[in-house]
């Protein structure tokens, strides 16, 4: 089965296998003379990497590439990439790569042009608006994993090296210009990696669909990239060269994160801290957390989590859904308990007071207390 679409929600979606080709001219464009490529330190040296420099060097838009980025990026790689841009005199990024690569270039390619620290732009109230619009400049992205979907979003997320916190980063101007969404250079991602990030996906979906905003376009999303997820998942963790699954997880992916402008909760307030603290990866740590937080959530969510497993075909109603999720985890290898990820209990009393201020704890069906918090993390670790 061969899937091709062009897309324009939320931004110019260019969707099939091979459209990699395609990179040089969506970034001239947008604008571009002389792009930064902007990934992390794995995918430096990938086959896939290469060949997007040498399509971008074809074309005569150089082979500039940015790849001092941690797996939770940080303000030093921010600082140390937007330094690579000025130095290099570039006019565009091409965010490439996983969470980290997308969400480190777009904040390279927004923070370029501005003169007030990055802190001064958190997704708080209308702080997005001290940004110079004029200084931020056009994002191309080229996903190579199924699972933030930083690749259709309007935020990254930067660790504070000094405080050891995650900030959501907001500009509607993060969104990119053009995505380039190539199942291809999904195919050789690790079975941990696939796992991680499809479950990354499923979270989005999940968590949006059982956030209380009003959002019923976003809760069909959610909802049908539940379903993408529970059918295609585990047919590319079995088969990393299965290209309709990882086509269909590329779309669930995007479709996570176009659902949480509805909201997300407590998986990812409790996520966001560990991943702050123990480096860990981010998908897998809300793999981990998931069952606990939708016990806690069950009496505020108990019958729309019936509903969503009607449509998914679990039997059952929330029971169903909370046994369906237990399987899946455990087809994907994923960890029972955070202390597998290296995570101890030292800390609990740090994170869950970090978990409780995460932007994402508004969105929790149930309201996240200090107490309820460190609770969770107990039974997490």
């Amino acid at each position: 089965m061969t899937i091709t679409a062009n897309w324009s929600y939320p931004t110019a979606i260019k969707f099939g296998a091979g459209r990699i080709k395609e990179l040089a001219d969506h970034c001239k464009a947008v604008g571009m003379k002389k792009p930064l490529l902007v990934t992390d330190r794995g995918l430096s040296t990938m086959a896939i990497t290469k060949e997007a420099l040498d399509i971008l060097d074809a074309a005569g838009l150089g082979r500039a590439m940015f790849a001092e980025v941690d797996p939770n990026p940080t303000d030093r790689n921010l600082e140390a990439g937007v330094k690579a841009f000025r130095d290099g005199g570039h006019d565009g990024v091409v965010a490439f790569g996983g969470g980290s690569g997308l969400d480190l270039g777009k904040a390279v390619a927004f923070m370029a042009g501005q003169t007030r620290p990055v802190w001064d732009f958190e997704d708080i109230g209308d702080w997005w608006t001290r940004a110079n619009s004029d200084g931020i400049a056009p994002i191309v992205a080229v996903p190579t994993t199924a699972g933030t979907g930083s690749e259709v979003g309007r935020a990254s997320v930067i660790t504070n090296s000094e405080t050891h916190t995650k900030k959501v980063i907001f500009h509607p101007k993060f969104l990119p210009s053009v995505t380039i969404c190539d199942p291809e250079l999904t195919v050789g991602m690790p079975k941990v990696i696939t796992s991680g990030t499809g479950m990354d996906a499923f979270a989005h979906c999940l968590e949006a669909y059982s956030s209380p905003f009003y959002h019923p376009m976003s809760q069909g999303i959610a909802l049908e990239g539940m379903r993408l997820v529970k059918e295609f998942l585990p047919r590319a963790y079995r088969d990393g060269t299965d290209i309709e699954a990882r086509a269909n997880m590329m779309s669930a992916a995007a479709m996570g994160a176009v659902a949480f402008q509805k909201g997300l909760g407590a998986i990812h307030s409790l996520s966001h801290p560990v991943g702050a603290i123990y480096n860990t990866h981010h998908g897998m740590t809300n793999a981990v957390v998931m069952p606990p937080v939708l016990t806690f959530n069950r009496p505020a969510i108990e019958a729309k989590i019936a509903s969503a497993a009607a449509y998914l075909g679990i039997e059952g109603g929330f029971d169903g859904f909370f046994d369906y999720v237990l399987r899946l985890r455990e087809e994907l290898g994923v960890p029972d308990k955070l202390s597998a990820l290296g995570v101890g209990t030292d800390r609990i009393d740090e994170m869950a007071a970090m978990a409780i201020v995460d932007p994402t704890a508004g969105g929790n069906p149930v309201e996240l207390t200090l107490d309820a918090a460190k609770r969770l993390f107990v039974e997490c670790i």
